[in-house]
């Protein structure tokens, strides 16, 4: 199996912005992220895909695994799921996963989303942020941005 990042890249743990702090996401965040998900149902339906319907019918323990399984592919780094939070770490905001691709000609892809109440003023923000981001600071040479780019 080919290793997703090299084993001698430092994965960043931290980014700071006027706006937000992006993190890695823990499985402690199970209470902020729940809450950010189920709070933005409508709003985030499709974001891994036209066809996909998460997260309808996500319950908290459903949240528990998924946020246990990206902690634990984090560690072993095969791919990276960080939260979006406010400064004081009163409110998740949103989550970024950079995971592995099966597309041709790419070698990740990344996702990004913002919860319903900050998406007007947050959701490019995010975007950009995340681009710039894997470009500056992630070993890839070519990222898809499903259902942005």
């Amino acid at each position: 199996m080919t290793p997703f990042v090299p084993a001698d890249f430092v994965v960043p743990l931290r980014l700071e912005q006027p706006e937000f702090v992006i993190r890695p996401l823990l499985i402690s965040d199970v209470v902020k992220d729940y809450d950010a998900v189920m709070s933005s149902v409508d709003h985030l339906r499709g974001v891994f895909g036209p066809n996909g319907k998460w997260p309808q019918g996500l319950t908290f323990e459903d949240d528990l695994i998924d946020l246990g399984w990206h902690h634990k592919e984090f560690k072993i780094r095969r791919s990276f799921a960080y939260t979006v939070m406010s400064h004081d770490e009163a409110l998740c905001l949103g989550c970024l996963y950079i995971n592995p691709t099966a597309r041709e000609g790419c070698d990740a892809e990344a996702y990004c989303w913002i919860r319903a109440s900050h998406a007007a003023e947050l959701d490019a923000r995010l975007f950009e942020t995340l681009k710039a981001w894997i470009a500056s600071d992630w070993p890839f040479s070519k990222v898809a941005y499903p259902g942005r780019d």
